[in-house]
């Protein structure tokens, strides 16, 4: 991901079909551009995708544990429980279309964690999960 912009700003080149889609995060509330739907980590990062990844088996499961942890987002922002760093990893395998072997693995870990204790577990316990899967790729 690149990083440059106004200064304050993080912005972020994220995957869509063809070409990247630039989000910047500086605690404002954007609307989505057409096509695209935007969540918010942990860390108050935006990212945008294209309406298509909601047919992903990972961002529904995101989403599932989105609402397990904050509720329905109602009129605010949709928050996923995990961090930039993970999103980066989401929107990675998202833009190379990772198999399903590799998208299996990362929803089996997603569950083992979640299910081992609290959602606070998971977001603790990401970068570790996050290291083996990248080891694994």
């Amino acid at each position: 991901m690149a990083k440059g912009g106004s200064p304050g700003k993080k912005t972020y080149i994220l995957p869509r079909e063809k070409t990247g889609e630039i989000v910047t995060s500086d605690n404002s509330l954007e609307l989505a551009k057409k096509g695209h739907f935007i969540v918010y980590t942990t860390n108050k990062v935006q990212f945008a995708f294209p309406i298509a990844y909601l047919n992903s088996s990972i961002f529904r499961e995101l989403l599932r544990m989105s609402e397990e942890e904050f509720g329905l987002a109602g009129q605010g922002p949709i928050t996923l429980p995990c961090d930039s760093q993970f999103m980066g990893y989401v929107a990675s395998l998202m833009q190379k279309k990772a198999d399903k072997d590799v998208e299996n693995a990362l929803l089996l870990s997603m569950a083992a964690l979640r299910c081992s204790s609290s959602s606070s577990y998971y977001l603790d316990h990401q970068q570790t999960s996050h290291n083996m899967l990248l080891c694994g790729c």
